[in-house]
């Protein structure tokens, strides 16, 4: 997602818990361009964290238009076997965080009056499948909060949008698989991300599923 807007000329701030990483990630894609990329490195499970990253980008570009909450983690196990310090986990990277983000950028993207706020979900956030009750319990509970943050938003000039992929060819499960070709890719859930955004501001696209053609049949 961050290529995609860097690639369109947009200035980016990208953040994660690695310094090396997110240094490593923005400089390559200032390299490719046209657009620019800050690394941020820092844990937005942290408040504030929060609040120092969306005064970085604000400090480094002079304002902020889009916020895009992609951060998100997944231990997978059946209730009676979830380790209490796992949901915990789960909740406060894949909720907590989205809130934090959100609450420190509002001030900036209603001053900005055309601002967007996207935030990434799953379509497991409306299917229930056994051995992940604490990521599904965090993804609806964001398409929820997705549905709220919209409501209080809307009218300060402010759009927000739930985007829920399907299965995307990452290292997000940490179990890899033969065959991939089926699954989306990351390119897939940018261009959808790209396509909301150049939406008409009279237009409000409050979510966005997104699955692959032709899974594997069941």
């Amino acid at each position: 997602i961050a290529a995609a807007l860097v690639g369109r000329g947009a200035k980016v701030v990208v953040s994660g818990r690695a310094e090396s990483l997110a240094r490593s990630t923005a400089e390559e894609l200032t390299g490719r361009g046209p657009g620019e990329a800050v690394g941020v490195p820092g844990d937005v499970r942290d408040p504030g964290f929060c609040e120092t990253l969306v005064g970085r980008a604000v400090e480094r570009f002079g304002r902020l238009d889009i916020l895009v909450n992609n951060a998100g983690v997944g231990v997978f196990a059946k209730i009676q076997d979830m380790a209490a310090a796992d949901w915990d986990t789960q909740i406060r990277t894949n909720l907590d965080a989205v809130f934090y983000c959100s609450k420190a950028a509002a001030p900036h993207l209603i001053a900005s009056g055309r601002g967007w706020i996207v935030n990434i979900a799953s379509l497991a956030g409306r299917t229930a499948h056994s051995g992940s009750v604490a990521y599904s319990a965090t993804k609806w509970g964001l398409v929820g909060m997705s549905e709220v943050m919209m409501e209080d938003l809307r009218h300060d000039g402010v759009r927000v949008t739930c985007v829920m992929p399907g299965s995307v060819d990452t290292d997000f499960s940490g179990h890899p698989t033969r065959d991939v070709s089926w699954k989306l890719t990351p390119d897939d859930v940018a261009q959808g991300v790209i396509d909301l955004l150049e939406f008409p501001p009279r237009a409000l696209p409050s979510r966005l599923e997104i699955r692959p053609s032709r899974p594997p049949r069941g």
